[in-house]
C-alpha cells in the first residue's frame, strides 16, 4: 500500500542518473546538491550539475573569504571583544563554505531512504513508467486554469498525488518479481526428478510469482491509463472550446458581413464536459 494522505501531505519524488526516489518525506542528497520545485502537493527534486570547480580553484575561494574573516576577527580582540569566540565564528563559517563548495562539485545523487513508506526505482522499465506518469500528470495540472468551475483544483491535485504515490508502491513490487522471475527462471531442473518435492515448490512459486507479476502490471497500467485519461479530456475539451469560439465568431462576422441574424446557437460541448468530470472521477481515490 502506498502512504496515506492527511492534511498537508506530500509527495516528494526525486530522480538521478541511477534511481528514482518516492517519498512522503523530503529527499535528501547523498552527494553534489539539489533543485526542488513545488506543484501543489508535488514536490519534485532535480540534481544540480556539478559546479567544475577544481580543488585548487575551492582553496582560492575558501581563501579569499577567510583572510577578511581573521582580519575582522583581530580587529575586534583589539577592541575588546573576546578573540576566541570571533575566530570560533570564523572557522564555522569557512568550514560551512569549504563544504558547500566540496558538495557543488560533486555530480548530484540522492541518498536512499531507510523509512518503509519510501519507495526507490532502480529497474529501467519501472523508472520509464513511472516518468511517463510524471509527465502526464504535468499535463494535467496544465489543464487547470482553464477549467475553472469544472475542476476543484484541491481535490484534483490531492486525487492526482495519491495516484502518482499507488503507481511508485505498485512499480516497486513490479520490480521486485522482476528479479524474483529472472531468478526462478534461472533455476537448473534438469538434473532434479521430475517428482523432487523441490521441482514442485520451484514450479508453484513460479507461478505466483507470474500471477502477481500480470496482476501489478495490470494495475500499473490502470493508474498510468487514468493519470493519461486525464490529461487528454481536459486537453480535448479546451481545443474544442477554442475551436468553437473560433466557429461563433466566423458566424457573427459572417452574419454582419451578409446582413444575416446570426444563430443563437453554437457547438454544444456538453459531452466532453462530462469526458472531464469523468476522467477525474477514475482517478486513483483518496481515502
Amino acid at each position: 500500500m502506498g502512504t496515506e494522505p492527511h492534511a498537508g501531505w506530500d509527495l516528494h519524488v526525486g530522480s538521478d542518473v541511477e534511481k528514482t526516489v518516492v517519498s512522503p518525506y523530503p529527499i535528501k542528497c547523498r552527494s553534489g546538491r539539489a533543485r526542488r520545485t513545488r506543484t501543489g502537493s508535488l514536490v519534485e527534486s532535480v540534481p544540480c550539475a556539478p559546479s567544475g570547480r577544481t580543488l585548487e580553484q575551492r582553496v582560492v575561494v575558501t581563501a579569499r573569504v577567510a583572510l577578511p574573516l581573521l582580519f575582522v576577527s583581530a580587529v575586534l580582540s583589539a577592541f575588546g571583544f573576546s578573540w576566541w569566540l570571533g575566530a570560533a565564528g570564523s572557522v564555522a563559517l569557512v568550514a560551512w563554505l569549504w563544504r558547500r563548495l566540496a558538495r557543488g562539485a560533486q555530480p548530484g545523487a540522492f541518498a536512499v531512504p531507510r523509512d518503509p513508506a519510501s519507495r526507490v526505482l532502480w529497474t529501467a522499465a519501472e523508472r520509464t513508467a513511472f516518468d511517463g506518469a510524471l509527465a502526464a500528470s504535468h499535463r494535467v495540472r496544465g489543464t487547470w486554469p482553464a477549467l475553472a468551475g469544472m475542476v476543484d483544483p484541491v481535490l484534483a491535485d490531492r486525487s492526482l498525488t495519491r495516484a502518482l504515490d499507488e503507481l511508485a508502491t505498485v512499480l516497486t513490487r513490479r520490480q521486485e518479481l522482476r528479479r524474483l522471475r529472472a531468478d526462478l527462471r534461472g533455476v537448473r531442473l534438469a538434473d532434479i526428478p521430475a517428482d523432487s518435492p523441490a521441482r514442485a515448490a520451484v514450479a508453484e512459486q513460479s507461478e505466483r510469482a507470474e500471477e502477481l507479476w500480470r496482476e501489478t502490471g495490470a494495475a500499473a497500467d490502470r493508474i498510468v491509463r487514468s493519470i493519461d485519461t486525464a490529461a487528454l479530456a481536459g486537453e480535448t475539451f479546451l481545443r474544442e472550446r477554442q475551436v468553437a469560439a473560433t466557429a461563433r465568431y466566423a458566424e457573427r462576422t459572417l452574419a454582419r458581413v451578409t446582413g444575416a441574424p446570426a444563430a443563437e446557437s453554437g457547438p454544444e460541448l456538453a459531452d466532453r464536459t462530462e469526458a472531464v468530470i469523468a476522467a477525474y472521477r477514475d482517478l486513483a481515490p483518496v481515502t
